[in-house]
């Protein structure tokens, strides 16, 4: 009887343990519905562009235009988080031969999601620090939304993701070295 009980035990928590992959599904789902929030939220400055296009000045239209391409590279790294995470962390998602399949997700893992976002933060903190230098000239005006050490902690801040971005990257570059090597038994 004991036997069987250790046997019972030792297929049941590797399956509860594996099973809890699961837990993960309400997550990428939440991050689908925050999705639906830029959405939203790129066609409302989209919709203010196009109505008021005669009364902006070319500043403040290249401002929008920024700010929907900030947009829309928050949505591609809320894409990549949801498919690559979920086909990483939870379960494939089964596209062999869908004509829309991503290139990436044939070859997605942690390693490669974490420098694929790394890379997406570092577009993303561009155009904010983009957005900012544009409006650096009012700076010390009444009113100017950023102050010179705000825009330096920017620039700083800016740069440590790209150092963030080459570490993983080179880390990643070591990884798959010590991986070749052992394959040819080195």
């Amino acid at each position: 009887m004991s036997e069987q009980k250790d046997s019972y035990a030792a297929g049941f928590f590797p399956r509860l343990i594996f099973g809890s992959r699961w837990l993960q599904l309400p997550l990428y789902l939440g991050l689908i519905v925050a999705q639906c929030a830029y959405v939203f939220l790129f066609i409302k400055e989209l919709t203010h562009l196009v109505i008021d296009v005669n009364s902006l000045s070319e500043q403040t239209i290249m401002l929008i235009v920024l700010g929907l391409i900030d947009v829309v590279m928050i949505s591609n790294l809320l894409v990549m988080v949801i498919v690559g995470g979920y086909e990483t962390f939870v379960s494939r998602l089964r596209l062999n031969g869908h004509p829309d399949q991503p290139e990436w997700l044939s070859h997605v893992n942690a390693t490669v999601l974490k420098v694929k976002l790394a890379m997406a933060i570092i577009g993303i903190s561009s155009i904010h620090l983009l957005k900012t230098f544009i409006e650096a000239g009012n700076i010390g005006l009444p009113g100017a939304k950023f102050t010179e050490e705000g825009v330096m902690w920017q620039t700083i801040i800016h740069m440590a993701f790209i150092a963030s971005a080459i570490g993983i990257a080179y880390t990643d570059v070591l990884m798959q070295r010590v991986s070749a090597a052992n394959k040819n038994g080195h």
